[in-house]
């Protein structure tokens, strides 16, 4: 399974619900992350504040920072590779870097429909938003 470590700005806690606004952002990739580790997934977290020998270490993430300084985090980075900076990944391209790209399921108790668009950009052939034929 691919390992994959995002390296963050500095911090006060990783949830996004400390201090006095609440970044959404980051409690949504907070929420990615544990679902991802709860199937498995291969998925560290390295904030600048807490964890600066991570970001020294890393040559990679090293010469980014001398670039881009930490206003460009956050940086994730699979098998070494960066993929992402500047913002979080989504919870879709995360399972895709971790390999687990077919896990999206329904929760349960969610039936799957089986529905897909009809390729003339509506929902049938007069589309959503017109007026039946």
């Amino acid at each position: 399974m691919p390992v994959i470590h995002v390296y963050e700005p500095a911090l006060c806690c990783s949830s996004g619900v400390c201090g006095p606004d609440l970044d959404q952002a980051l409690v949504r990739f907070t929420a990615d992350v544990d679902h991802l580790k709860g199937l498995g997934a291969d998925i560290t977290r390295h904030n600048l504040a807490s964890d600066p020998a991570e970001f020294a270490e890393n040559g990679n993430v090293r010469s980014f920072l001398q670039v881009a300084g930490s206003a460009g985090l956050p940086l994730t980075a699979v098998d070494g590779v960066t993929v992402v900076t500047g913002t979080y990944p989504t919870r879709v391209q995360l399972l895709g870097y971790a390999g687990l790209g077919s896990a999206v399921a329904a929760p349960a108790g969610v039936a799957q429909l089986g529905l897909s668009e009809t390729g003339d950009g509506g929902c049938g052939p007069a589309g959503c938003c017109q007026e039946p034929r």
